[in-house]
C-alpha cells in the first residue's frame, strides 16, 4: 500500500521558556508550530512519503504562520479552512534534574474548537491511502469531537483504513469534566492501526489488564476493524534520559518487538510519539515488513528526541543512517 496519509486535528503554536528555566523566569519564550496530527504530517513529508493536512485555521498572522510551517515541509495544505477565532497555545517548561517538563494548554475557544469543519478533509480523502487521526481532537470541543466521528465514518465509507492515536490528554478532559471514553471508544471502533497502549485500552473497555499482551488481545476483540496496535516503551532514568522500546501487537496473535534504544541527553522529548507514529506510518505506507517498519519507527522518535520543535525533519536517509551507525561520530 502507499499513497498519499492525511491528517486532522488542532494546529497550536507552542511557547517554551529557555531550558534550565521556569515559565516566565526571564521575559524569554521561544515559538514553534506543533500539533499532534500536523506533526505526523510534516515528519511523513520529511521521509519522502505523500501528506496533507486538514484543519481549521484563524484568518491572522498566527493562523497564516502555521499553514507556511506546513508548506515548508512539503505538507499539502488545500484541506485547510478558516474561521474567526485564536489560535490555540499552550506553555512549555522543560525539565530538569527532579523535576518534569510541564505543559499549560491555552486553546480554550480556538477557531479549530469552534468551527471544526470536515468538509474539506472528505473531499481530500479521495485517493487517499489513510487517514490520521487522534483522541486530541474530541478532548478539544465537542465540535472538534463531532467532526472527527464525521471523519472516520467518511473514511470508513471509502474504504479508506483510518488509524489512530489515543493521546490521550487528562487536563484537557478534566476541563471538560469528562473521561472521553465513550466517544475515544467509538473513534476506535473505526481503526485499522491503533497507537495506543495497556493504559488507553483500559480506559476505553473499562476494565484493567495485567499487561500489555493481555490489553491487545481484549482491543482486538472488542474492534474487529483493527489489525495493529503500535505502542513505545519508555523507563526513565532521569528527566533527560530514557529506555525507549517499542512493541506492534498483529490481530493473529504475532507480536514485533524492536530492542530499547538509550537516549541520554535528551533535548526535547515533546513530538517524540508522533515521530514514532510518522516512521511507522511511512514505512508500512511503503509495504516495508513488520520487523523493519517497527525497527525504523523507534528510530524516528529517537531522533525527535535530539531535536528541539514540535515536528521531526528528519529525513529516510538520514534514519538508515542512524539505524546503521549509531550516529555518534562526525560526519565531514
Amino acid at each position: 500500500m502507499s499513497g498519499r496519509l492525511v491528517c486532522f486535528g488542532e494546529m497550536l503554536v507552542r511557547l517554551s521558556a529557555p531550558q534550565g528555566e521556569m515559565l516566565l523566569q526571564t521575559p524569554r519564550l521561544s515559538a514553534h508550530i506543533g500539533g499532534a496530527e500536523a506533526n505526523v504530517a510534516i515528519c511523513v513529508s520529511r521521509l519522502g512519503g505523500s501528506a496533507a493536512m486538514a484543519t481549521t485555521l484563524p484568518d491572522n498572522p498566527l493562523g497564516h504562520a502555521a499553514r507556511d510551517e506546513l508548506r515548508r515541509h512539503g505538507v499539502d495544505v488545500s484541506a485547510l479552512s478558516y474561521a474567526p477565532g485564536r489560535m490555540g497555545l499552550y506553555f512549555l517548561t522543560p525539565g530538569a534534574v527532579l523535576r518534569p517538563s510541564e505543559i499549560v494548554y491555552d486553546r480554550a475557544g480556538s477557531s479549530f474548537a469552534e468551527y471544526a469543519n470536515a468538509a474539506p478533509l472528505i473531499a481530500a480523502l479521495d485517493g487517499a491511502a489513510m487517514l490520521h487521526i487522534s483522541g486530541i481532537t474530541p478532548a478539544v470541543s465537542s465540535k472538534a469531537g463531532e467532526a472527527a466521528l464525521t471523519a472516520v465514518t467518511a473514511a470508513n465509507q471509502k474504504n479508506i483504513p483510518v488509524s489512530f492515536d489515543g493521546n490521550y490528554r487528562a487536563k484537557l478532559w478534566e476541563a471538560r469534566r469528562e473521561t472521553g471514553a465513550p466517544i475515544l471508544r467509538k473513534l476506535l471502533e473505526s481503526a485499522t492501526l491503533a497507537f495506543i497502549d495497556e493504559r488507553d485500552i483500559a480506559l476505553v473497555l473499562g476494565q484493567t489488564f495485567a499487561d500489555r499482551n493481555a490489553a491487545a488481545a481484549a482491543a482486538f476483540k472488542a474492534f474487529p476493524k483493527l489489525q495493529r496496535i503500535a505502542a513505545t516503551t519508555r523507563a526513565t532514568h532521569a528527566v533527560d534520559a530514557f529506555s525507549l522500546g517499542a512493541t506492534l501487537h498483529h490481530r493473529d496473535g504475532t507480536l514485533t518487538q524492536a530492542r530499547p534504544l538509550e537516549l541520554g541527553n535528551v533535548v526535547d522529548r515533546i513530538g517524540g510519539g508522533d515521530a514514532f507514529a510518522g516512521g511507522l506510518l511511512h514505512a508500512l505506507l511503503k509495504g516495508w515488513e513488520a520487523e523493519d517498519a517497527l525497527a525504523f519507527a523507534l528510530h524516528t522518535a529517537a531522533a525527535k528526541h535530539g531535536q528541539i520543535g514540535d515536528a521531526s525533519h528528519a529525513s529516510e536517509a538520514q534514519i538508515r543512517a542512524l539505524m546503521a551507525d549509531g550516529g555518534k561520530d562526525v560526519r565531514r
